[in-house]
């Protein structure tokens, strides 16, 4: 195409170039004339066919002032339309201007270079009754109506023959190797050569041509074979060239005229095709024979161009716009699907099927966390993983797209079919994970103008560079490539990248959020467990001390010791247990209370309706009143024989259920001197956890405590007809005798000797101590085993090989947990009675006899 070689008198950057541009100092196309002056209006430089041009002596012009040879209106107008030049790549022009006031005519072009003013004529070949826009406005309304790019590009390339009279006009549109490719042809009917669809290599315009290009937008060669003339002097006083990059009428190359000519072509015009400041194409006019179009007509066909450049962004902002429609119903779908919290390995199947409607793929995968999941043709995991380091290094938070990835990982070239091509999305803020989108290999057809392997030979320019001779088609079978990512596909590929990102950050906070709530609820646990177990162990030696004073002999003194912990240890149970069901508000209070008002039971009172409370509710109901208890046992009605307690319960609304604490009989109340955390959950706990209200007053006679709970969370129960049941009835002792030696599997010796002596005062000979699986395993295989006890966490271990083991030695045992027992452990266990740590004698008591009735029957 046009400009082979960079045609300017200003030495540039060749770094990296592959030939060497000629350069010809100072040369000028035969039909303009060129003077160069200073800034104090000397002139500097003029060509040899000023003469001819201007009808005056050039070789007199050097060194001698403007105004000897110029009128002074003339140059008055000269430096008012330098003043209109605002930016280094901008042209002042004049047309029809009487330069010599003797009526002749001429075309201006002026503008600064360096320190240069660059002033060219052309004489005026037509007169002035002619309206350059008055063409032109109709051709841009041609083009304007236009759909697409390509009817758009062929309506200009008609117009712009119409404007111009070339024989052939084509749109040539770059790639983005800067190689380009002829997409639009307006040619005689009578010629038979086509260039349409072909593809020309990067070489034949370089990247300095280019560059020059997009700073001056038209170049006419009006016959490759007219003269030229060359400027005097050739450099400046400082020893530079003048830089003829702006100059209309400045001579190309010789190697471009060659190529020209090898074409068939005797006068050419290049004009910039401009688009965001970037070169995109070129219209690429060729005339079999020489043509001039004067300085005027050429304004008006730069005119054209960038109404048509003008229209490609507006049809590229139209596409755009529909791209980002489409993104942004992908994005609100993607949202819909991924805000419900699933993750996008969870939620990766309809992803897929979002971005298969916007991007058209062969396979698609997801990478992340290690966790690799595909749908369609994609490469294995191993061989992903030659992938994913290849993304790290070079897809940092963007998106990456190829069509030849063979190129940059030629060791992928057996899975090619499943992806020659690959747009990767990244779904992180750091390089790891990724959603891959993979095209299979597609072999197309290239139509080359002439070999691109061989472009250029060495010729008769010695060292440098020859054009090639040879235009025809050359098919080259393209393969190891897929189909090329389009500019939609890339940026429907950024908004889901967006979109992605979005959702995984939204995730990332929800996680956030949830680890902090559970920190909270995590500190506010440990204080609570704090708080209790500084109770529980004040509560233990209250009740010993108090357990002492009531009793008279040491085995007395040890029952009542006993019962009153494991009563302890059942209401600490009540607050654990994970069964989703009611739970009777009576049975709460019994429980806390039992361990100290056993025996005594009129100390407790409770009026009004009996309730269940809800699951929601339950755990906070019970360390409420687990605190009035506890409070009690230390300071009020409890703490004395004679004290009571009497529980109120009412409905004072139809949304709103009372219950009211009250103690009396116990020693003179004062409030506290500080809010302790036992406090803050009685005040606070109800209204914070469940709406409710809360007030406690410190009477002299005895604390009162008032509480409202939406009804909501409060059922009335409806009791069945039964006989009534005294809640602190304990269950009469069984009488039978143990034989045989016994076996604890307990990790705490404390608790195992507690169980062993149980078992021993109920006619156990031996009782054996095993603190793990292996030694439970060394004592049964070496005794004879008639029972065991084994509690099912060992540590860092369960001892359920131990119960299978005696299970399929028919061997009977009891199963103990400290967790309760709802442990999801016992589901893996063979059927075994249960009972709940810490051991007592009632507990025990209770299974054996279950074990015994058991294996009577059996």
């Amino acid at each position: 195409m046009n400009e082979p070689f960079i045609s300017t008198d200003t030495p540039v950057d060749l770094t990296n170039c592959d030939r060497e541009p000629i350069h010809i100092l100072g040369n000028v196309q035969a039909f303009g004339a060129l003077i160069a002056v200073s800034a104090d209006w000397i002139v500097q430089h003029a060509s040899r066919n000023t003469r001819e041009i201007l009808g005056i002596d050039s070789d007199r012009l050097v060194g001698c002032p403007l105004a000897q040879f110029l009128p002074a209106n003339t140059i008055d107008r000269l430096r008012d339309r330098l003043g209109t030049c605002s930016n280094e790549n901008s042209v002042g022009r004049m047309f029809g201007l009487e330069v010599f006031e003797d009526g002749r005519m001429f075309d201006i072009s002026v503008h600064q270079s360096n320190t240069s003013f660059v002033i060219e004529f052309e004489a005026k070949s037509r007169g002035t009754d002619h309206d350059e826009l008055a063409i032109v406005t109709p051709m841009m309304r041609r083009i304007a109506v236009e759909p697409d790019v390509l009817s758009v590009s062929h309506t200009a390339a008609e117009q712009l023959r119409g404007l111009t009279g070339f024989d052939r006009v084509m749109v040539y549109q770059f790639g983005p190797q800067g190689d380009g490719k002829v997409i639009a042809e307006a040619k005689d009917s009578s010629d038979t050569e086509s260039y349409m669809g072909l593809h020309f290599p990067a070489s034949d315009i370089p990247r300095q041509a280019r560059e020059l290009y997009k700073r001056s937008l038209l170049r006419l060669i009006s016959d490759v074979d007219g003269e030229v003339s060359p400027i005097e002097p050739q450099f400046s006083p400082e020893g530079q060239p003048l830089d003829l990059s702006l100059a209309v009428t400045r001579a190309v190359s010789p190697i471009h005229l060659e190529y020209l000519r090898n074409m068939k072509v005797r006068a050419s015009m290049s004009v910039s095709i401009i688009i965001r400041g970037e070169l995109w194409g070129l219209f690429a006019c060729h005339s079999r024979e020489p043509l001039y179009i004067d300085y005027e007509r050429r304004t008006a066909i730069e005119l054209l161009a960038q109404f048509y450049a003008y229209e490609l962004e507006r049809s590229e902002a139209r596409s755009l716009s529909e791209t980002t429609g489409r993104a942004q119903k992908l994005h609100d779908r993607l949202m819909m699907q991924l805000s419900s919290g699933e993750d996008l390995t969870k939620g990766f199947a309809g992803v897929a099927r979002e971005i298969a409607k916007v991007i058209p793929f062969d396979g698609i995968a997801l990478f992340s966390d290690g966790t690799y999941l595909t749908q369609g043709k994609a490469p294995k995991a191993q061989d992903f993983e030659k992938i994913a380091r290849f993304l790290n290094t070079s897809a940092a938070s963007r998106v990456y797209a190829t069509d030849h990835l063979m190129a940059h990982l030629p060791s992928l070239r057996d899975v090619i079919d499943t992806c020659a091509g690959i747009l990767a999305i990244p779904v992180s803020r750091k390089p790891r994970d990724y959603l891959v989108l993979f095209r299979t290999e597609t072999t197309r057809q290239v139509n080359w103008a002439g070999n691109p392997h061989k472009p250029v030979e060495v010729g008769a320019f010695g060292a440098r560079l020859t054009p090639r001779k040879s235009f025809e088609v050359w098919k080259e079978d393209v393969g190891s490539r897929s189909a090329p990512w389009s500019a939609t596909s890339l940026r429907a590929a950024e908004a889901i990248r967006v979109t992605l990102l979005e959702v995984v950050l939204k995730l990332s906070d929800e996680m956030n959020a949830e680890r902090k709530r559970a920190h909270d609820q995590q500190e506010l646990l440990i204080a609570e467990l704090n708080h209790r177990v500084r109770n529980i162990l004040g509560l233990i030696r209250s009740l010993v001390k108090q357990s002492g004073k009531s009793t008279g002999s040491i085995e007395d003194f040890t029952a009542a010791v006993d019962g009153r912990i494991h009563a302890l240890a059942q209401a600490h149970d009540q607050l654990t247990k994970t069964e989703w069901k009611s739970i009777p508000f009576s049975e709460l209070l019994f429980t806390e209370l039992r361990a100290y008002v056993e025996g005594d039971e009129d100390r407790l009172t409770i009026t009004g309706p009996e309730v269940d409370l809800s699951p929601e509710s339950f755990a906070t109901m019970a360390l409420v009143f687990h605190e009035l208890v506890t409070n009690s046992v230390k300071y009020g009605a409890l703490s004395v024989p004679s004290g009571k307690i009497h529980v109120e319960i009412d409905f004072p609304d139809e949304k709103t259920v009372g219950i009211r604490w009250t103690e009396s009989g116990g020693p003179a109340v004062k409030a506290p001197t500080r809010r302790g955390f036992g406090t803050t959950i009685i005040e606070k706990s109800i209204p914070f956890e469940l709406q409710g209200e809360a007030r406690v007053d410190y009477r002299l006679s005895g604390l009162t405590a008032e509480f409202r709970l939406p009804k909501r969370y409060v059922t009335v129960r409806t009791p069945a007809p039964a006989p009534k049941v005294d809640m602190f009835e304990t269950e009469s002792e069984p009488t039978f005798k143990l034989s045989g030696a016994a076996m604890v599997v307990e990790d705490n010796l404390i608790i195992a000797m507690d169980a062993s002596d149980i078992l021993s005062d109920f006619g156990a000979g031996v009782v054996h101590i095993a603190a793990s699986v292996a030694e439970a395993f060394r004592v049964a295989n070496a005794n004879t085993i008639s029972l065991a006890v084994l509690d099912i966490n060992l540590g860092s271990e369960t001892s359920l090989p131990v119960a299978q083991f005696l299970a399929a030695r028919k061997i009977p045992f009891v199963l103990a947990s400290g967790y309760g027992t709802l442990s999801d452990s016992l589901a893996q266990y063979p059927a075994a009675p249960v009972v709940a740590k810490p051991y007592t004698k009632e507990s025990l008591i209770k299974a054996l006899s279950r074990l015994i009735e058991d294996t009577e029957d059996v």
